[in-house]
């Protein structure tokens, strides 16, 4: 035990000796004091062996972040007329070193005397005493795991958290982090973005490195739940572990493991999604091992001056990436190049104290790069970001007003849902520097999530040729990609049969089962064409003396029905082809058609039990009922309301519909969707039902041409196609339901035009011997001859 004080004690006294800086702290008094949280330094001593932590790697871009706060904050407090009138705000801002631990300190510091946490577990009844929060926001932080850690705390006694760079998606869920806030978009856009920019490259394999924290680890998860929605192949995922860094000897494992993945895979770009520090690691092995690849950048590090500078970088091959949308922060590169001039804070001091000013000697040629050891201001001006340093310029500017605003900052709109704003990304490209010195960082295109992504032309075409890193990429019409051998290398092979080399999914016009329908709706139009022909010159022509068979179907009702089938046989082409706004007009009219037809039946119906039926009671009855006309139009009148509602207000529209293989489009369905569908389908089938019920109940009554019991097996037929077929339609998915119903119309058409019109059309055509009175007459008196009933003859 003694060794192990004497041990302890001593790493302690090395760790205090060790020259590492230490967090720092800078403070502003004022009525409102805004804290500020900040990686200043980037990297912690911190392992498994416990004792202090210290902070290394200072980074001028972060202190210069910094300055950005300070500089809003003392923009807001002068500003002629003031922001806020008898107000001073006073800033605390703390270096966290991207360390979790650090930061939670810090966020503890801010909220210190100022109202204890222990206020928030008092029941809402007890008053308590303790002042409220001086610190109103605090902005910051910069990485999303930081971020998560002090929003948990923040919550409790409510104070507002707004991050200028963490984009974790987890960050948007209110119920857990209810008063967070950020000017960056979650990273569910920028993966949204990423995918859009492999689309529009038609890039088909790509490989996932990420990282075990908030950014890395959800940012690498939708990624991969993104591409599994689509026909882009994962190659490979690597998640680097929160302490990849931390042993030399694992670091060096770790990332021969990854040069080998990446040299064995068939990816046509490598996406890393994770921490700027640890990507630097890996370009270093890349470029050792002059890996030439296609990469693409997160926004934690696709305008990184410092791997932008690498030497070697060059070497690694093309880089595009997403940022931030950018803007400059108005008047702060100038403050920037006066910045020693008389100002003070305690940053400053701290900065000057291990980067004293350069010499003023004009021959000293001083470059101009993140390792400087002294501070040139025109060099730190170059260093000024328009991306999270206008991002923090935003969260100071905005306060209070964040949570139910629509505000314009300069030239730059911004509201928020979920705490996340409504801003998009710009696209970069690192193109090859002038000088030879690094990669040139240029914006080639934007992305918003309201719109397409946009890229220039030329570009487009370029990528779009075929790479070395897949097996096949573009195939020839009437074939598609296939999985070869390996994981994510492809193959064309010929589509199956009835689909499309695209991979879009629908009833074609040249399909078998179209095919098959087309001639059976040729079919239906030329029987419904010939009936209305029929009809015609037997009843306009002996328009003095309907021809008993018309008469028989019911006289000029008769046209209405052929019509309507005829309208119905028309209609079923709109079920076949790709959907489109216009052919999704037939679904909500069929039911019109059929609902005219039911209503043309039941008036023949009614007209043959008034010429047959002697009770008197029920000639009444039926003799109140038999108006064709007024049954026609009150019938299919409530059908073409439900339906003009339907069309008008609700009307299906073309959807797309994606698997894993496929795009099926289809007529969509809307929330209405089933309601009217269902009050369509079963109100025709109820007009069906009586039909058959009154057709039934006529079968018996002398009718030479069997009008009752041709419409009863034409009503069985009817409702038997639409029993089968409700259920078929509603749990049926896939390009054949619009087919299931074109072939529901159609039967139900040729089940009324075989059954009730043809025979008539034959005696029309055939048996002319039939179609006069006398013959009528003849039948009745044998009808009931039979059933010893004498019936005269008219004198």
């Amino acid at each position: 035990m003694l060794l192990l004080g004497l041990l302890l004690s001593f790493l302690s006294v090395f760790h205090s000796h060790s020259g590492h800086d230490t967090g720092l702290h800078v403070h502003s008094p004022g009525d409102i004091i805004i804290g500020g949280l900040f990686p200043i330094h980037l990297k912690t001593n911190r392992s498994e062996i416990p004792g202090n932590i210290f902070c290394s790697d200072y980074n001028f871009q972060m202190f210069l972040r910094t300055q950005v706060m300070i500089y809003a904050i003392e923009e807001i407090n002068q500003r002629t007329p003031r922001l806020l009138p008898n107000i001073t705000l006073g800033y605390d801002i703390y270096d966290t070193c991207g360390d979790v631990s650090l930061a939670i300190k810090a966020t503890l510091q801010l909220i210190k005397n100022q109202s204890e946490l222990q206020s928030c577990l008092l029941p809402d009844h007890i008053n308590s005493s303790l002042p409220k929060p001086q610190t109103k926001v605090v902005i910051g932080e910069r990485y999303s795991e930081v971020s998560t850690a002090v929003a948990r705390i923040l919550a409790l006694p409510s104070v507002t958290q707004i991050s200028y760079a963490s984009t974790s998606e987890l960050l948007s869920k209110k119920f857990k982090f209810p008063t967070f806030f950020r000017t960056v978009p979650s990273d569910e856009f920028q993966t949204k973005a990423i995918y859009e920019l492999v689309k529009e490259f038609n890039w088909k394999t790509v490989a996932i490195v990420g990282s075990d924290d908030e950014y890395g680890k959800y940012g690498s998860n939708r990624l991969q739940y993104i591409f599994s929605k689509s026909d882009v192949c994962v190659d490979f995922v690597e998640i680097l572990s929160g302490d990849f860094l931390e042993s030399s000897s694992d670091t060096n494992e770790i990332l021969m493991d990854l040069k080998d993945k990446i040299d064995d895979s068939l990816a046509e770009a490598i996406i890393m999604f994770t921490k700027g520090t640890f990507v630097e690691a890996i370009l270093k092995a890349v470029i050792e091992n002059n890996m030439n690849r296609t990469w693409i950048a997160s926004d934690s590090w696709s305008i990184s001056a410092k791997l932008s500078t690498m030497p070697g970088i060059e070497k690694i091959g093309q880089v595009f990436g997403f940022t931030f949308k950018r803007n400059e922060v108005p008047g702060f590169r100038d403050l920037v190049r006066s910045m020693f001039n008389g100002s003070e804070n305690d940053l400053l001091e701290y900065h000057l104290s291990h980067y004293p000013l350069c010499s003023d000697d004009p021959e000293e040629i001083i470059e101009c790069n993140l390792s400087m050891e002294c501070s040139d201001p025109k060099c730190l001006a170059k260093f000024v970001d328009q991306d999270q340093s206008y991002s923090i310029y935003l969260a100071v500017q905005l306060l209070k007003e964040i949570q139910n605003t629509n505000i314009t900052v300069n030239t730059t709109n911004i509201y928020f849902n979920n705490g996340d704003p409504s801003l998009g990304y710009d696209i970069v490209y690192w193109n090859k520097s002038e000088t030879n010195k690094g990669m040139k960082i240029e914006p080639i295109g934007e992305y918003w999530p309201s719109r397409n992504i946009s890229l220039p032309d030329d570009l487009t075409a370029k990528i779009k040729t075929v790479s070395v890193f897949n097996c096949s990429k573009i195939c020839l019409p009437g074939n598609w990609l296939k999985v070869k051998g390996e994981k994510c290398c492809f193959e064309c092979v010929k589509c199956p049969e009835r689909q499309v080399s695209n991979g879009q999914c629908f009833i074609v016009w040249l399909d078998t089962l179209s095919i098959t329908l087309v001639i059976k709706q040729f079919n239906g139009i030329l029987y419904s064409r010939n009936g209305l022909i029929y009809y015609w010159n037997n009843w306009w022509r002996r328009l003095n003396c309907h021809t008993p068979v018309v008469k028989a179907v019911g006289g000029c009702a008769c046209f209405f029905e052929l019509l309507s089938l005829l309208f119905n046989s028309c209609l079923t082409f709109t079920f076949l082809g790709k959907p489109t706004k216009y052919s999704c007009v037939g679904i909500p009219l069929f039911g019109y058609g059929f609902s005219v037809c039911m209503a043309c039946i039941l008036a023949n119906l009614l007209q043959i039990m008034l010429g047959f039926n002697f009770d008197v009671r029920v000639r009444t009855w039926i003799k109140r009922l038999h108006q064709p006309i007024a049954v026609i139009v009150i019938i299919s009148g409530i059908q073409l309301a439900v339906s003009l509602t339907w069309l008008i207000l609700f009307l299906p529209s073309p959807t797309e519909m994606e698997d894993t293989k496929t795009i099926l489009h289809s007529c969509g369905m809307n929330n209405q969707f089933e309601k009217f569908f269902a009050a369509t389908v079963s109100y025709n089938a109820f007009l069906g039902f009586i039909c058959f019920l009154f057709a039934f109940k006529s079968k018996q009554l002398p009718d030479l041409y069997k009008n009752a019991s041709l419409i009863t097996v034409s009503m069985v037929l009817f409702l038997i196609v639409w029993i089968i077929f409700l259920p078929l339609f509603l749990t049926l998915e896939g390009r054949y339901k619009p087919v299931i119903s074109a072939a529901a119309i159609l039967i139900s058409t040729y089940s009324v035009l075989s059954c009730h019109l043809a025979p008539k059309c034959y005696i029309i055509v055939f048996r002319k011997e039939l179609n006069n009175q006398n013959a009528i007459s003849e039948y009745i008196r044998k009808h009931y001859e039979q059933k010893g009933i004498t019936v005269g003859k008219k004198s």
